[in-house]
């Protein structure tokens, strides 16, 4: 990672449209929706910010990995969703932390909890700060008596490899580009790269089981793990590196997903793969989106277990600019660092000409072309090209689910249904709502749906929070998870209380009271405060 991170949004300044190419895209915007659309609100500065003044001081022994500098404070205020940077735009930072800690060991994290519980003062643990769904909030309400975001960013090393059995412990303040830039001086890699990667963290994505870049078979940070170690405000957590083991509850899934509430993920061992030296894909283009799902459920059931297969609805297509044809894309990568794959990729284009795909294939080292790197090269520049139409004014939000293929049809319709009639009644018609598969299991597949509506003035908060609503109360009346690689946070927790068991979740909240008896760990996460 390279230059200045932004404090208001998403990447590093200099980086993105810029602003005469976004008053572009606001013309375009406008045309589309036959809409005015107005001129880009300019990104804040710090200088211009009016921060509340911290109503905390750390102790003098903790005071040397403790700042509050304006910009460290508004950097920490918010994650990365599309309210967080309009409320940015709108040089709102009403929630700063008081303090962000920047702990540069394990004691120094033990510490930083002690004074918190100590002295009632809420403890956010943050990694990169990528959280599109309030996962690193400040705003905990008036039960403390201020808030420390304990950033991880100096806890940032490879500290073994053990080549023989392919892991490595990794501290969880890495991110991703530095992490796999240490891997590949033993051609080695981690291969979880998700659209955050490079301004992410291992920590972050152990703590919110972050999904991966890859369709199958490991589509998620659980698959690597080894073995996890925190820091609670009781004591140390680490459980035993082991390959595999069923000795009861994995302590290491308790702690994958707690997104901060039970301890800071402080290091773990992880499971590494040689680095992929063969690579072949093919793309085939379908005359709806409902044979595009069956082609990929069709691959997802043959157990050809690709890198990648990704499927684009037309409009997902368009809006991208992968594919203008009116077709439906489907995606399907292959690598390995074992073996060639024609093998696996004749197959796959012969499941795909089956139903009626249109196939364009690739094989051996070709780097990928066409309509495969038109989908990549979007992908990687979608969140700056999100904030600049949240500087527009449009409303650009996206919600990611999981469903069984039998519920899919069903739960497409019905998202689609509530977005767009939601969007009509909240005046922020018309919605242009668009739906790619970001991964396929042989069961079931994990939708991820794009929504953009131009705003109302004033307006486009309370415009989002019906849009969320609806979408989410879709999600979960139709067999879908509220999230599938997003996580919950503040966000989505009175949706994921419909989705867990009452049981587990007074389970939970007996763990987190056992963990963290004066709950100081990011309150309002998971739990209802």
């Amino acid at each position: 990672m390279t230059g200045t991170r932004r404090f208001w949004g998403w990447g590093v300044e200099g980086e993105g449209p810029t602003r005469e190419q976004t008053v572009r895209l606001g013309a375009t915007i406008g045309e589309r929706f036959g809409v005015e659309v107005p001129a880009p609100i300019a990104p804040p500065t710090v200088d211009e910010l009016e921060l509340r003044a911290p109503r905390i001081a750390p102790p003098p022994t903790l005071e040397s990995i403790c700042t509050t500098e304006p910009f460290e404070r508004a950097a920490h205020t918010y994650g990365k969703s599309f309210r967080d940077i309009w409320r940015a735009l709108q040089r709102d930072f009403t929630h700063p932390p008081d303090v962000v800690a920047l702990p540069r060991d394990e004691a120094d994290v033990t510490a930083l909890l002690d004074w918190c519980t100590d002295a009632n003062i809420a403890a956010i643990p943050y990694g990169g700060g990528s959280s599109v769904v309030g996962g690193v909030e400040c705003n905990v309400g008036d039960d403390y008596r201020g808030v420390v975001s304990i950033d991880l960013r100096n806890l940032d090393q490879v500290l073994e490899i053990d080549r023989t059995s392919r892991a490595a412990r990794i501290q969880a303040g890495i991110y991703g580009p530095a992490l796999e830039d240490e891997l590949r001086t033993h051609d080695l890699t981690l291969r979880h790269y998700p659209q955050s990667f490079e301004f992410s963290t291992l920590g972050g994505w152990l703590a919110t089981r972050s999904g991966g870049h890859y369709a199958t078979l490991h589509t998620h940070i659980d698959d690597f793990v080894e073995s996890i170690r925190a820091t609670t405000p009781k004591g140390i957590w680490e459980s035993r590196r082991l390959p595999g083991s069923g000795a009861g509850p994995s302590p290491d899934r308790m702690l994958l997903g707690s997104e901060g509430i039970l301890g800071v993920i402080t290091e773990a061992w992880m499971r590494l793969q040689d680095r992929p030296t063969f690579r072949a894909g093919a793309t085939a283009k379908f005359d709806t989106f409902e044979a595009g799902a069956q082609a990929a459920r069709a691959i997802a059931q043959s157990g050809l277990n690709p890198a990648n297969c990704r499927l684009l609805d037309p409009a997902e297509a368009l809006l991208t600019g992968t594919d203008d044809s009116g077709k439906a894309i489907l995606i399907v990568a292959f690598e390995s660092a074992d073996h060639p794959l024609d093998a696996w990729l004749a197959r796959s284009v012969e499941c795909l000409r089956d139903l009626g795909g249109n196939v364009e294939q690739r094989a051996g080292t070709e780097k990928r072309e066409g309509a495969a790197e038109n989908w990549r090269n979007a992908f990687i520049r979608a969140p700056y090209t999100r904030d600049a139409l949240v500087s527009l004014g449009v409303i650009s939000e996206t919600f990611e689910t999981a469903c069984t293929w039998d519920r899919f049809p069903t739960l497409h319709a019905e998202v689609t249904k509530a977005v767009t009639e939601t969007a009509q009644a909240v005046d922020a018609a018309p919605a242009f709502v668009t739906c790619r598969f970001t991964h396929v299991y042989p069961d079931g597949a994990a939708p991820y749906f794009t929504v953009l509506a131009p705003g109302r003035a004033g307006e486009q908060l309370k415009q989002w929070e019906a849009i969320k609503a609806a979408a989410s109360d879709a999600l979960i009346a139709n067999g879908g998870t509220i999230t599938h690689h997003h996580a919950v946070g503040r966000d989505h927790q009175p949706w994921y209380e419909h989705q867990r068991p009452d049981v587990f979740a007074a389970a939970l909240g007996a763990a987190k009271r056992a963990l963290d008896p004066a709950g100081i760990l990011n309150p309002g996460v998971l739990l209802a405060p």
